[in-house]
């Protein structure tokens, strides 16, 4: 598992996909609001003029020398939800973000958010 504060020193880094291509670079990262561990990152791809932040799942993702490479196909991390570059990540949003990736939401007991950005 990647800790908190290892995550945070790949920021800027490529960002590969599970077979080595790269999606983008790594913008943030997005923790469990439950567990404090990271969940997910956000990727800046898209062309000079029209860049924006798509999410990707961390589970799996494996940090290397000088890139971080992700257990999701490019074409998949590309398609999915994504915000502009100074955006947040709105509470509505956060179901379609894991059910991109066949994963389950599950708000906290009281409704709180699943996800926080560090």
């Amino acid at each position: 598992m990647i800790r908190t504060a290892d995550i945070r020193e790949w920021r800027e880094q490529p960002v590969l996909d599970e077979g080595g291509k790269k999606i983008g670079t790594l913008e943030s990262v997005y923790v469990d609001t439950g567990t404090d561990e990271p969940a997910f990152a956000t990727v800046t791809t898209g062309l000079p003029t029209r860049r924006h932040l798509v999410f990707v799942p961390l589970d799996e993702a494996v940090a290397g020398p000088g890139y971080l490479r992700v257990a999701f196909p490019r074409s998949q991390v590309k398609r999915a939800p994504w915000i502009p570059l100074d955006g947040v990540l709105a509470a509505e949003q956060e179901p379609a973000v894991f059910a991109h990736y066949q994963l389950t939401h599950t708000p906290g007991a009281s409704g709180e958010r699943r996800l926080a950005r560090r």
